[in-house]
């Protein structure tokens, strides 16, 4: 994992993460990925309590590389509104394994890091 606070470094810790959360089992007779988000949701509250503040770190990094404002509150409400719906008994458990609050403030950050950043892409041959 990347120590620094350029956007290379950010940009790999957070991919990582979001793996992490989001893709990093795959369930072989759905043959669908899941991560730790939708694993921890099944134990109540510490998993929803421990993944949503995971969550926030993303929030957290893409505060620190001068994200605008308005980005952060959309990233924070993605993060809270899976947090709460995940911390519905079943039904959360649910939502977890199909809303992905994570992945979609990867996105965010991307197309952040990709306009005001363009260095930081990984180049993969």
């Amino acid at each position: 994992m990347p120590l620094g606070t350029d956007a290379s470094s950010v940009r790999r810790r957070i991919e990582a993460l979001e793996l992490l959360l989001e893709r990093s089992i795959t369930i072989p007779v759905l043959n669908r990925k899941v991560g730790l988000d939708a694993l921890a949701g099944l134990v109540p509250v510490a998993g929803d309590v421990l993944t949503a503040l995971m969550g926030f770190y993303l929030v957290w990094e893409a505060r620190n590389i001068g994200m605008p404002k308005w980005r952060l509150l959309q990233m924070a409400a993605n993060t809270s509104f899976d947090a709460l719906l995940g911390s519905v008994p079943v039904a959360g458990d649910l939502f977890d394994f199909l809303y992905r609050s994570n992945s979609r403030n990867l996105r965010i950050i991307r197309r952040h890091l990709d306009r005001h950043h363009p260095c930081s892409r990984v180049i993969e041959g």
